[in-house]
């Protein structure tokens, strides 16, 4: 039963419509598509939550957590090559390990998605109260932060995960152009940081380098949890298909794009630790460190500032913004906030759209109700679904803080790329003659690897985002045996193509140029 109702490949790809793809793209198109996908947000923020439980190692942290998303990614590139459709994860999983998989990998992806919009919000509000309190507008805690955080509820990023919402429903899209345009205000954001702050690095604040150790509070923990700045890379996996010569170009452009961002991160990060903050974790009277988004947390960072000392770099909650001042450059770090603030948003709005995504082509396979695919009589847009994400995004983002948003939300990637990783290798065996754009380079060795990395980093999460992970799959196991198996249409006999377009998620939205 576990590796049953397969759904055909070519079944699938009949559906997509994206066959035929004119092959444009070469190594460098590629390289800098991965760029424009993979930088900018986890390191804006989530470097706090790095330092603390990893340090000044947290520079170890990226590149543990660059070098998973690497193997992960050259599976992802295989199977993206071969069905170049949407449901990215849940779709090849269908077509490989069967239905009951692809409902947990397409359950765990809505879990990333959805949460991963959450954590993006929480870390845009940061930068926006820091840049209100920089121009002489503060914003009471109490409506700046959740509860963790000293406050009550996170109004800003309520107020945005809203509009966002509003957004989608009334059917917005983004131009190539101005996708373009946000990568290039994060990228020069950052370059500048780097400017300023590594000709006044201070090697002193680099000791002790490993104060933490190696476990979930420390260099492996702090990878599982800044694994979420290199989400994005399946961008190029699914471009496989458009690119000219893939077997060379692809892993080119994944591990160019990769390295690209790691040298990056390592950068900021570098400048980030010599700064007059510092990066070395805070600890309770005990000498236990302590756990980032926690209120113990919270209430030591408060007692340092109280002390009269600087607010150290793993309380901050715009650290790079932060550091910026630290350093003498006020009006440097309200234009990294300004970054943040112009830039962030069209994350969240992309994440949310990747859950609706994700819930339509279920929905398309039968597997949940086509109600929740209904599409709005004058917007065109997916009303209802969009709605449902947006209030879970809006409450996530209201009450928890940034790095348990973040953590949860690798627990559904990291179990969602394993499948993958999984997939490549069993249909390696199922299938082996058919014709693949792409083939992962020794898959006996990197499927294995990206399988082992992404279980490492997940068994190094804090326990409550494994137990997430394991809550929200037993849920989703009731409503599949409850509702969905029987309902699916693969389990019916049904493999029609879908012509509506309205059901093809995968063409709603195209880039306009």
């Amino acid at each position: 039963m576990l590796f049953g109702r397969t759904k055909p490949l070519d079944a699938i790809l009949a559906t997509a419509e994206k066959k035929g793809l004119h092959r444009s793209l070469g190594a460098f198109q590629l390289t800098l598509l991965g760029i424009g996908a993979v930088i900018g947000t986890g390191i804006f923020v989530l470097t706090a939550e790095a330092a603390q439980k990893a340090g000044p190692a947290m520079m170890i942290s990226f590149i543990i957590a660059g070098a998973v998303c690497a193997v992960a990614a050259l599976c992802y590139s295989e199977l993206a090559s071969m069905v170049p459709v949407a449901g990215s994860a849940y779709t090849y999983t269908y077509a490989v390990m069967g239905e009951l998989l692809a409902w947990m990998v397409g359950w765990a992806l809505i879990l990333e998605y959805a949460v991963g919009a959450s954590a993006v919000a929480v870390g845009w509000s940061g930068y926006f109260v820091g840049l209100m309190k920089s121009w002489g507008l503060e914003i009471p805690l109490a409506l700046a932060a959740g509860p963790d955080a000293g406050g009550i509820i996170n109004l800003p990023a309520v107020v945005i995960s809203l509009l966002i919402t509003g957004l989608l429903i009334i059917g917005t899209q983004e131009s190539a152009r101005f996708t373009a345009i946000l990568v290039l205000v994060k990228v020069v954001a950052l370059t500048v940081f780097v400017a300023l702050t590594l000709p006044v690095l201070n090697g002193a604040h680099f000791e002790p380098f490993i104060p933490n150790g190696w476990g979930t509070y420390g260099v492996v923990g702090a990878a599982a949890s800044i694994f979420f700045a290199y989400v994005g890379f399946d961008a190029v996996s699914t471009a496989a298909e458009e690119t000219v010569n893939p077997q060379r170009n692809v892993p080119i452009g994944l591990i160019g794009s990769l390295l690209f961002c790691t040298v990056f991160y390592l950068l900021v990060a570098a400048g980030a630790i010599g700064s007059p903050l510092g990066a070395q974790p805070l600890r309770d009277a005990a000498g236990a460190v302590l756990a980032p988004g926690t209120s113990e947390l919270t209430e030591k960072c408060r007692s340092v500032v109280a002390g009269g000392m600087a607010e150290p770099l793993v309380c901050s909650k715009e650290a790079l913004a932060h550091v910026l001042r630290s350093i003498g450059y006020e009006r440097m770090g309200d234009l990294m906030g300004i970054a943040a603030f112009v830039a962030l948003p069209s994350v969240v709005l992309m994440m949310m759209f990747g859950q609706t995504r994700i819930f339509f082509v279920m929905a398309r396979d039968g597997l949940l109700p086509a109600k929740l695919a209904s599409v709005h009589p004058k917007f065109k847009t997916p009303h209802v679904v969009t709605a449902f994400t947006g209030i879970v995004v809006t409450l996530a983002a209201a009450f928890l803080p940034v790095g348990k948003l973040a953590d949860y939300s690798n627990s559904g990637t990291l179990f969602a790329f394993a499948m993958v990783a999984l997939a490549v290798m069993v249909l390696r065996r199922k299938d082996p003659t058919r014709h693949r754009p792409f083939r992962t380079p020794a898959v006996a060795i990197v499927g294995p690897l990206a399988i082992l990395g992404c279980i490492g980093l997940y068994l190094n999460l804090p326990m409550l985002a494994k137990m997430v992970l394991i809550v929200w799959g037993a849920i989703g196991l009731v409503i599949y045996f409850a509702y969905s198996r029987s309902r699916s249409h693969v389990g019916r006999g049904i493999v029609e193509v879908d012509t509506d377009p309205n059901l093809q998620p995968e063409l709603a939205q195209k880039p306009a140029e």
